[in-house]
């Protein structure tokens, strides 16, 4: 699965869908922004864990450059609504990337366990 998941059309495919399909994605969506969409984790590893995601195709943090000021003010704008909203006492904001990713597009996980 995970060697499918690198496949040059399905990275595409994500992609895509992310940036012109977000509308049809069945999440529960907590916040979306013209550049990010923030929803539950489908399957989640601790009492609270979101999903941030930008809409455009970006496959690592590295690949930011400075034309993502926009994604990264509605990326900490968003978190710190979500924690102010939650009320987390103390939280997480992870991004894997790279070939830690099993999902191959730049994403933040919001996690808290109290």
């Amino acid at each position: 699965m995970r060697k499918l998941l690198r496949t040059q059309f399905v990275v595409y495919l994500i992609g895509w869908i992310f940036a012109h399909m977000s509308f049809a994605l069945p999440v529960k969506r907590l916040r979306e922004t013209p550049n990010l969409i923030a929803f539950q984790h489908p399957s989640p590893s601790h009492k609270f864990h979101l999903l941030l995601v930008p809409k455009r195709q970006v496959h690592t943090l590295a690949d930011l450059d400075p034309g993502d000021a926009a994604f990264l003010t509605d990326l900490y704008a968003t978190v710190q609504s979500l924690v102010k909203e939650f009320d987390l006492k103390a939280y997480r904001l992870i991004v894997n990337g790279g070939e830690y990713q099993d999902f191959p597009h730049l994403h933040f996980h919001l996690i808290s366990d109290l």
